[in-house]
């Protein structure tokens, strides 16, 4: 499949490794794409995002990610569930960075535990790869960009394409933007 990639793909793939190598994670996840998405250039994905209004709120979209790797990667939605069963998930946050330090909750390793290196794709990044293919085939389109990266991380249920809603970021936004009949595959 990667062989349909652009080069602009390739490179947010390249950057997204880049992200969680720093990051000190165990493997690449949505959350890195969206960050080497961020990092931009040239093209539709880019273009895309300017349209909607992130350039120059690329820090929200990373503040935003970042409070929620502090709640252990819970949703806004994940919290509420939690909240109306009587658990208080800023609570217990608050409590364990008391105890073992801001952002002990993220699950990031940074320093510890995997050396430097060749990060694998989690679970989410091969979802967004996979839904990306499928963001290509119902365009009609034979190659799979950056834009369709960017697509498929807005169709899925998580808090990656949560923070991009907030953002004023959504699948059928982008679609106006890019123009075509893009699905959810």
């Amino acid at each position: 499949m990667f062989e349909r990639f652009t080069k602009d793909a390739r490179d947010v793939v390249r950057g997204a490794a880049e992200h969680a190598e720093r990051a000190g994670a165990p493997a690449v996840d949505a959350e890195h794409l969206l960050l080497a998405l961020l990092d931009g250039g040239p093209g539709r994905a880019s273009f895309a995002l300017a349209a909607r209004g992130v350039a120059g709120r690329e820090d929200s979209v990373r503040d935003a990610l970042d409070e929620a790797r502090r709640r252990a990667g819970l949703s806004r939605a994940d919290a509420d569930a939690l909240a109306g069963l009587g658990i208080d998930v800023s609570e217990i946050v608050s409590r364990v960075e008391e105890v073992h330090g801001v952002g002990a909750m993220s699950g990031g390793r940074a320093g510890r535990g995997r050396p430097s290196g060749r990060r694998p794709f989690g679970r989410g990044a091969k979802d967004v790869i996979e839904k990306s293919l499928r963001m290509a085939l119902t365009r009609k389109e034979r190659h799979i960009g950056a834009e369709h990266l960017l697509l498929a991380l807005t169709v899925r249920a998580d808090v990656v394409a949560e923070v991009l809603a907030d953002h004023g970021v959504t699948h059928a936004s982008l679609t106006r933007v890019l123009g075509g009949g893009a699905g959810e595959g």
